[in-house]
């Protein structure tokens, strides 16, 4: 390994040499606290920044093993890592001049979910902080700047890695303070199952954003309050006791005017999934963490999914246990996202009736007086949703606007005035008894067939393939766009950058025509499970940023891609 005055001697020696002189810098060098290695070098001060990394031992770095003794509390904290250097890089980019990207200082932006990131990795057997950054290497034109550069390196750098990446310069408070939520917040989730729960709402939560498009807390709003009926109580290992809604397993309803927080109540609890950063004010909204959101997505692509418990007898006679089809309407795509959903392990379905479509879900008395039931190939939703909890052990938690026939259906109803929840579950069935449901009982359903064998690309397997993200609205492989604007609980274009990578790893090691897509998803998460997100990068250094996606946005995404093959 060289040193860090290596590194400064060769910035010397190609100043004001052509741009492509810098690619004599890649390695790894020796500073006082650390080792920087510089992994892939731009070809121009216009191109993508070149990916640096920063390693410090755990010695040196002197996070005590309590901080990350468990996944959770491991994942906090390289956030609160990640977070500070962030702001750091922040204030350092671009001190250093030249032109296109010179002077950046970048790495992954956080959002208000805690994800476990490849930006930063602290390794739960040495305490090793690794942490992976993006620099715009200075030029004037396309002629070196190495001056610049050094000061990036010699100067920035050195300050940002000592603020953020040493324990000795955080105050343990805050960083024990990440670590004790997150381990709240699991063991809530962990807790959920013990209790008859699928979902937890604690009082004094802020569901409302600031706006369509931030993810900060409305100043202003009115807190959550549970309903007396539906109040639980839970001790957590570091806050103690917490009051608030507990949202029983089953099949809930919500139910509401306009504009009065339905929509937001159900959006707070799909992305109760992911663990949530100190002052968020959804925290302590803890969801089933394989719970789905499910919606109509028309046009979108559909591979030989079994949809017959929702949709059968169709009059041009097409299979619907092995439905498939480039342009599915509303109904199709929802059935199919929902019967997708039950083979990615979900437990808990997520719907609003806004964004989906009316013929799958209900059908009412009117209707079927007018239309017989033998001349309908569609089975609702309604007609099923009890069977998925009775016999699958789905739940589903449902917000309604317009049609009252699932307050026949539910098991617990809430209506939201003002944004205050109150549970109206008697008054409403109450109501509903003087309007029972007619029409003929639906044909029974049965267990959807998930034996779906897949088989590689031919030119994803054999050559070379590019991902490239294209944010949170999906991901491309070579010259296909992989759609997943309507996978709503993907939270960060790096978890859609991962999905590719999942994609390409599939294409070159696992869809080998003789497994299941439930078996390639598995052996995806060993891969991450061993490894981190990081595995499923094959190229050695200059690991791009990635988020570890739920293994339900995996099934998601392999669902959308057109590429895929299936086996006869």
């Amino acid at each position: 390994m060289q040193t860090s005055n290596d590194l400064k001697n060769l910035l010397e020696r190609i100043d004001r040499r052509s741009y492509p002189a810098y690619k004599d810098t890649r390695g790894a060098y020796r500073f006082g606290d650390y080792v920087l290695s510089i992994d892939h070098v731009q070809g121009d001060p216009f191109a993508a920044p070149s990916r640096v990394s920063v390693r410090v031992e755990g010695k040196r770095a002197g996070f005590p093993p309590e901080l990350y003794r468990t996944d959770c509390r491991r994942v906090a904290v390289q956030d609160a890592l990640t977070r500070r250097f962030g702001r750091l890089a922040a204030g350092a980019s671009f001190q250093a001049k030249g032109s296109g990207h010179s002077g950046l200082i970048s790495l992954s932006r956080c959002g208000q979910e805690v994800l476990e990131r490849t930006a930063c990795t602290l390794n739960p057997n040495s305490g090793e902080v690794l942490l992976r950054l993006e620099v715009g290497f200075p030029a004037n034109g396309r002629t070196i700047n190495a001056r610049e550069l050094e000061k990036i390196l010699f100067v920035l750098l050195p300050r940002c890695v000592s603020e953020a990446l040493l324990y000795q310069n955080w105050d343990p408070r805050e960083l024990n303070a990440a670590a004790d939520l997150a381990e709240d917040q699991d063991y809530i989730r962990k807790t959920l199952p013990q209790m008859g729960l699928c979902a937890f709402v604690a009082d004094g939560s802020i569901l409302p954003r600031a706006s369509g498009v931030s993810q900060l807390p409305m100043k202003g709003a009115v807190p959550f309050r549970s309903p007396e009926a539906l109040s639980v109580e839970l001790e957590l290992p570091h806050r103690g006791k917490v009051t608030g809604m507990g949202v029983r397993t089953g099949v809930t309803l919500i139910v509401g005017g306009g504009y009065h927080g339905k929509s937001t109540l159900l959006k707070a609890l799909e992305l109760g999934v992911y663990n949530h950063i100190a002052g968020d004010g959804r925290e302590y909204v803890i969801t089933d963490p394989s719970a789905v959101k499910v919606r109509a997505e028309d046009g979108r692509s559909i591979g030989r999914a079994d949809i017959s418990m929702f949709i059968r007898n169709l009059p041009n006679g097409k299979d619907t246990t092995r439905f498939t089809t480039e342009d599915a309407s509303g109904s199709t795509s929802q059935a199919a996202n929902v019967v997708e959903a039950i083979e990615a392990g979900t437990s808990l379905l997520l719907m609003d009736e806004d964004t989906s479509a009316t013929n799958f879900m209900v059908r009412d008395a009117l209707m079927q007086r007018v239309i017989h039931r033998d001349m309908e190939p569609i089975t609702p939703f309604l007609d099923r949703v009890r069977w998925l909890y009775e016999h699958q052990g789905i739940s589903t938690i449902l917000v309604a606007g317009s049609s009252g026939a699932y307050f026949h259906m539910a098991d617990t109803i809430i209506q939201m005035d003002r944004y205050v929840p109150q549970d109206i579950t008697v008054p409403a069935k109450r109501e509903a008894a003087l309007f029972p449901l007619t029409g003929e009982h639906p044909e029974p359903a049965r267990e959807p067939d998930f034996d779906r064998r897949l088989k590689a690309s031919q030119e994803l397997r054999d050559g070379r393939t590019k991902v490239k993200s294209l944010g949170r609205d999906g991901v491309s492989l070579n010259r296909e766009n992989i759609d997943l604007r309507y996978v709503e609980q993907l939270r960060d274009g790096e978890q859609s950058a991962a999905l590719g990578y999942c994609l390409r790893y599939a294409h070159r090691h696992l869809l080998d025509g003789e497994k299941t897509l439930r078996q390639v998803v598995k052996e995806l998460e060993q891969v991450m499970d061993r490894g981190g997100v990081a595995a499923l990068w094959e190229e050695g250094e200059g690991v791009p940023f990635l988020a570890r996606p739920r293994t339900q946005e995996i099934f998601a995404c392999f669902n959308r891609d057109r590429t895929l093959k299936l086996a006869p």
